[in-house]
């Protein structure tokens, strides 16, 4: 595979210091997920690294070909990597052939593969303007990838889209990674559409790498609240809490607490814990996140299965299972 690196990026705009310096790099990594807040710079970098916007200073590469933004060449992008936006950019009254057929940089062989993975043959005949949401995004990825990039760049490919065309989505990534020997780097604003999928994740906060990693080390060992909250539910507690729930002694600094996920916490199975009250319980499918209070008011959550007793104003004890360790992080 070929590493896709950036050096030293500089960009401003409207006297803001967007990036400074930034550097990145996608190492051995097939499947990089990008995540942040609004305004973090996730779209932007995607957008310099494709070649479509002019970083102020700094070099990209892909391999050992440079890629040029758009002031140093005519015709904006590069033809290793492939971008798609979350608008799905096609030309409007083409038949999906005809915009295939003008892309097409690969044999029939491959064109067959790009087809099939991307299941646009019953598309073929229909014109580009009769087409849905879900079916100009799976047309619009065909149409680069037969420009035979070697990464593959997805601007929030999962938004506006259900369940059932998310795990499409999902399954179809899963085969051109495999099938054509294409790599990825995917922004989304929801962990649930990254975690279980990404090799390496990056958590960015406005234009700099504030934590990356492996998924589970990142959901698990948060840098700070931020991360914590990017990633999922949690419970951010002082150390006289923590140490009720676990039966064991903390020494944190002012300004830093305990996270418990809500998977960390269960009822207590004998007379230790933390005593709390229920105070509502949330359907969620496979499970209920089910919130209490302490005697001192602060709000606790935790899962529980579905075929589950418990009641609201109910009291119980709760305990912490330190599994995958409790970290101390920042809060906010």
């Amino acid at each position: 595979m070929l590493p896709l690196k950036a050096e030293g990026l500089c960009l401003r705009r409207n006297d803001q210091m967007l990036f400074d310096h930034f550097s990145f790099d996608t190492g051995n990594y097939r499947r990089i997920a990008m995540m942040g807040s609004t305004g973090s710079g996730k779209t932007t970098l995607l957008k310099m690294l494709a070649g479509f916007i002019q970083p102020d200073a700094g070099k990209i590469w892909v391999g050992d070909s440079r890629v040029l933004g758009p002031n140093e060449k005519l015709i904006a992008g590069h033809s290793l990597i492939g971008y798609l936006s979350q608008h799905y950019e096609l030309r409007n009254n083409y038949f999906v052939w005809e915009l295939l057929e003008m892309s097409n940089k690969v044999g029939a062989e491959r064109s067959r593969e790009v087809i099939a993975c991307c299941v646009v043959g019953h598309l073929l005949e229909r014109r580009t303007d009769a087409l849905s949401g879900g079916e100009r995004q799976r047309v619009a990825l065909a149409r680069i990838l037969l420009a035979d990039p070697k990464w593959l760049l997805l601007d929030e490919p999962f938004s506006n889209l259900d369940l059932h065309q998310k795990r499409s989505i999902m399954q179809m990534l899963n085969e051109i990674e495999t099938k054509l020997s294409v790599s990825f780097i995917l922004v989304s604003h929801d962990a649930a559409d990254l975690l279980g999928w990404a090799d390496h994740l990056v958590v960015m906060e406005k234009g700099t790498v504030l934590q990356a990693g492996k998924p589970s080390h990142l959901y698990y060992h948060p840098i700070n609240e931020n991360v914590a909250g990017l990633l999922g539910d949690y419970n951010l507690l002082n150390a006289p809490i923590a140490m009720q729930l676990t039966q064991s002694d903390f020494d944190i600094a002012a300004g830093q607490k305990i996270m418990f996920r809500p998977e960390h916490l269960s009822i207590s199975a004998n007379e230790s814990g933390l005593p709390v009250t229920i105070t509502n319980l949330l359907f969620k499918g496979s499970f209920w996140l089910v919130t209490c209070c302490t005697v001192a008011n602060v709000l606790v959550n935790f899962i529980i299965p579905s075929d589950h007793s418990l009641q609201t104003g109910q009291r119980i004890l709760l305990q912490a299972s330190a599994k995958h360790g409790l970290p101390v992080v920042e809060s906010k």
